[in-house]
């Protein structure tokens, strides 16, 4: 009886495995380029695979590059399985400057720049690391009464955006340049890197946004396994070959 059992578990461990694999293989990881929506990465494989039917599991905002999830026909069915995914980033975060959407695509104005050390530095850091509250930037894709954020902002309305409860793993400074600072973050969904930068001046009464944004990683799956895009194909929406994806 015991045997059986044992068979039993293995024997349903082994399926398991077997459609994991199987789930995985049929996934799609593509390196986002600069400049492109995530839509526009779908419109690009509708092109070049042929498939019409064709999702995502989760965006990139144009300025940001690095690893999208997409999966084709019926496999897009397996994406909700992956939005929760925990993911990892890579970021540049300039130091005494503001920018009204909190990134590079805002209206850059000048904040207050004084000298930080790496030690107030490192310290100030620990306040945002675990379950923290974080305000969402207007030009977010958040509803506000029906209507995405971005949308209301782009009409010049300006809302409270509601706060949130986020996790964040880990932020370890990559390099450091002072103002300008290139960091790693690992977090849960729903993080916002551009209001972890927006808050980081805040807290050193300096102001700062972000200069840059790669996402490395989505749970397991990994950046460097990703596929990139053909160069001609991005021309079509950049207006150049190419599109740097280093921050």
């Amino acid at each position: 009886m015991v045997i059986w059992l044992v068979f039993l578990i293995v024997w349903l461990f082994v399926i398991l495995v077997i459609r994991l694999l199987i789930s995985i293989r049929m996934l799609l990881l593509i390196n986002k380029p600069l400049g492109l929506s995530s839509f526009d990465i779908i419109r690009i494989l509708r092109r070049t695979k042929g498939i019409r039917k064709i999702g995502h599991a989760g965006t990139l905002d144009p300025l940001a590059t690095g690893l999208m999830i997409l999966a084709t026909d019926q496999d897009t069915k397996k994406l909700t399985q992956l939005t929760g995914l925990d993911k990892t980033y890579e970021c540049e975060v300039e130091f005494g400057k503001r920018s009204t959407s909190g990134d590079a695509d805002g209206v850059i104005t000048q904040g207050v720049l004084r000298d930080v050390s790496h030690d107030e530095f490192e310290k100030t850091l620990k306040n945002f690391v675990g379950e923290i509250e974080q305000r969402p930037p207007q030009t977010s894709a958040i509803k506000i009464g029906g209507k995405r954020a971005y949308a209301l902002a782009r009409e010049g309305i300006k809302v409270e955006m509601p706060t949130r409860i986020v996790r964040v793993d880990s932020i370890e400074i990559l390099e450091w340049a002072w103002p300008r600072l290139r960091l790693r973050i690992a977090c849960g969904k729903g993080t916002y890197i551009r209001s972890i930068a927006i808050d980081l001046g805040e807290a050193f009464g300096t102001g700062a946004y972000l200069t840059g944004l790669t996402r490395t990683a989505i749970g397991e799956f990994l950046l460097e396994n990703a596929e990139e895009l053909p160069e001609e194909e991005v021309a079509k929406f950049t207006g150049r070959f190419g599109g740097s994806n280093k921050l």
